[in-house]
């Protein structure tokens, strides 16, 4: 009886054939069993939007301890039990890549949980918080936003042994900035002899997110650009900062997210950096015709990179090293728009623990 044969999928095969690292951007029990089977996929990422809408989809799994945690927190508020609903999904979804994480000596195998986004500005409060998901699993990663605070409270927590996934970052200077603030946080810790061996930080780019905000400046301001140089304004970042990383030999690797199309998988492709691509959009990558073949060393046209200097000063401010301060993070046109969002479903959650709470008649 002839042997039926494995299907190798794209990312299965630049998993196996190159440094470059999957991670599941949900943290849906169901999703990233797929991916870590089917794909190869080595960790986990989320959000407050992924974490309400894997609650919505998976909402079966847990209608019954919803009611539980609340009667085991009487005195709870609904957002002191949306985080506790936050920390078990996190828990039962780290167990599954705990084997990863042990085989890889943390490097990967992690599942990243998001600090609430509405402490942006409290270094104190986000480090604080992030001891706490450290405690829940010996393989989370912490995501703080690059906020001015943030940066702060990523050296914190990295000199306190906390792996960092930093997020709500878009640009070189926050990406430099995080680099750096990890560097910091790693010598601290080593100077006092303190192990540093399992640490796994990564620097997220949102590289969708950057050219969504640009997109959004040509609507509203008029500009006229050729529409194709709006899709690599992200990988040009990610690029560039890709390889100021491996000139200076930071410590973490970066995270490509929010996909829009191919490129922000494809053109980052060899490097020795994590794509964190939602589960639709890996299968829609195994159905394509995309070659899985390095393309991170190859330069973005520089005509691109020239008209989107021209024309898009919040590109200039992404793509030069010295195109913000950190304390002008906060206001970056990208990253209003992604706190807002985010604090926004990090109360849709809460309103939807309010519902299990005080149901209507």
């Amino acid at each position: 009886m002839p042997t039926q044969a494995v299907t190798t999928t794209l990312l299965r095969q630049m998993t196996s054939t190159t440094p470059t690292a999957l991670w599941n951007d949900s943290c849906s029990i169901e999703e990233l069993s797929s991916s870590i089977s089917q794909n190869g996929a080595v960790g986990a990422t989320a959000n407050p939007v992924i974490v309400l809408g894997v609650l919505k989809k998976e909402l079966h799994l847990w209608k019954n301890r919803i009611p539980a945690i609340i009667a085991e927190m009487p005195a709870a508020t609904e957002d002191e039990v949306a985080w506790r609903l936050v920390e078990e999904m996190s828990i039962k979804a780290a167990k599954l890549l705990e084997p990863i994480f042990h085989r890889e000596n943390g490097r990967n195998g992690r599942l990243s949980v998001q600090t609430d986004p509405r402490l942006y500005r409290n270094a104190r409060a986000i480090v604080e918080q992030a001891e706490r998901f450290n405690a829940m699993a010996p393989n989370i990663i912490t995501k703080i936003p690059v906020t001015h605070a943030g940066v702060a409270a990523i050296e914190e927590a990295t000199y306190r042994g906390i792996s960092v996934n930093a997020t709500v970052s878009f640009t070189l200077p926050q990406a430099i900035a995080v680099a750096e603030a990890v560097e910091r946080g790693l010598k601290r810790r080593e100077k006092e002899g303190k192990d540093t061996s399992r640490m796994g930080p990564v620097c997220t780019l949102m590289v969708g997110r950057l050219d969504d905000w640009l997109k959004a400046l040509a609507e509203r301001k008029g500009i006229i650009a050729d529409p194709a140089v709006l899709d690599w304004a992200g990988v040009a970042v990610f690029k560039k900062a890709y390889g100021i990383y491996q000139e200076r030999g930071y410590r973490l690797r970066l995270l490509s997210a929010a996909f829009r199309n191919h490129l922000h998988w494809s053109e980052l492709i060899g490097g020795d950096v994590v794509i964190s691509p939602p589960y639709e959009w890996q299968k829609r990558f195994n159905a394509s015709d995309v070659s899985v073949e390095s393309r991170i060393g190859t330069p973005v046209d520089p005509v691109i990179v020239g008209e989107l200097l021209k024309k898009f000063p919040d590109f200039a401010r992404a793509y030069q090293e010295d195109g913000m301060r950190p304390d002008q993070f906060d206001l970056y046109g990208a990253s209003v728009r992604t706190l807002r969002q985010f604090c926004k479903a990090t109360e849709d959650l809460a309103a939807l623990m309010r519902d299990a709470m005080l149901p209507e008649g």
